[in-house]
């Protein structure tokens, strides 16, 4: 079994990477990366930039994958606002490359196409597959663009590829631009006398559903064993939860008294009042339950920040 696995080398990637590698069934682990200087135990890397289409081909010409895990995009809201443009370009291009080379070399691997939940319209609750979609920000656009893709390419292609639509998920190695890392982040600062007791936050009345990456990996690795072509699978708690509720765990955590300050920088233009996921498609026909509680997750990432601190 050879595996292919874009962007192995991110938050995500490294954890499927980890999950994999104790797959019996997997035998050879191959990656993606933009850096030569990144390195990832477990995985062959392969330093190719997606958007270079005969790039793509030429790397699963050489693999010959029997699955692809399409995890490589620019995944934060926040910056495709500040650069909408490399967003579409990078998310869309790269995902087309890979299923015109499959097309291409006339393989067929099993591809798992990671959308998203900020495709969705924010009405009612929870949200299930069926939901309208409705963007509230250039990458909820480009995400829309790469799940349709992958529909019309299974269906005209007949390609075996499956799509997930992950609500919010957390962990230790999550780069900051992301609430969970940056309350850490502040808090390992202030606890190493790096800065002053004070944590700066955004909207903290917002609700979002959150899920461990490591149960997320877990979902993602069960939808290309045993989802169906072309279909659609949410991964989520299915519980809404405050960022206030994480900062205060987080908080509850520290071993400094600190002060919260809000910062309306760090507001994003359209921010939905909640966003809560329904995984039931997932879980009936492939039993997935998420293992991982809110709070475990949130003290290894605290943990990962404070030695990160520690050490640089």
């Amino acid at each position: 079994m050879r595996v292919l696995i874009t962007g192995a080398t991110g938050f995500v990637g490294g954890h499927l990477v980890q999950y994999l590698s104790q797959a019996a069934e997997t035998t050879e682990i191959h990656g993606t990366t933009l850096s030569a200087d990144q390195l990832t135990p477990g995985v062959q890397l392969h330093q190719v930039n997606l958007t270079d289409e005969e790039a793509v081909h030429t790397l699963l010409q050489s693999i010959q994958p029997d699955q692809i895990y399409h995890l490589a995009a620019q995944a934060s809201p926040r910056q495709s606002f500040a650069d909408p443009w490399n967003t579409l370009k990078n998310n869309i291009q790269a995902q087309l490359n890979i299923i015109l080379a499959c097309i291409n070399l006339s393989i067929a691997p099993r591809i798992l196409v990671i959308s998203s939940a900020e495709i969705y319209q924010a009405g009612n609750q929870p949200i299930d597959e069926a939901t309208p979609l409705n963007p509230t920000s250039p990458y909820g656009v480009s995400k829309i663009a790469q799940d349709m893709l992958a529909l019309q390419y299974a269906q005209s292609n007949r390609l075996p590829i499956m799509r997930a639509r992950p609500f919010n998920h957390i962990g230790p190695g999550q780069s900051e631009g992301f609430v969970a890392p940056d309350f850490a982040t502040q808090i390992a600062r202030i606890e190493a006398g790096m800065q002053e007791p004070v944590l700066e936050v955004g909207n903290l009345a917002a609700q979002r559903d959150f899920t461990d990456v490591r149960d997320v990996v877990r979902a993602y690795h069960l939808i290309v064993e045993q989802g169906q072509p072309a279909d659609v699978y949410n991964v989520a708690s299915g519980k809404a939860i405050s960022i206030q509720n994480i900062l205060d765990i987080l908080l509850s955590y520290s071993t400094r008294d600190i002060e919260v300050r809000v910062d309306p920088a760090r507001f994003l233009p359209i921010d939905v009042p909640i966003k809560q996921g329904n995984a039931d498609r997932l879980r009936q026909a492939m039993g997935w339950q998420p293992t991982i509680s809110l709070e475990q997750s949130l003290l290894d990432i605290l943990n990962e920040c404070r030695q990160r601190i520690q050490t640089t």
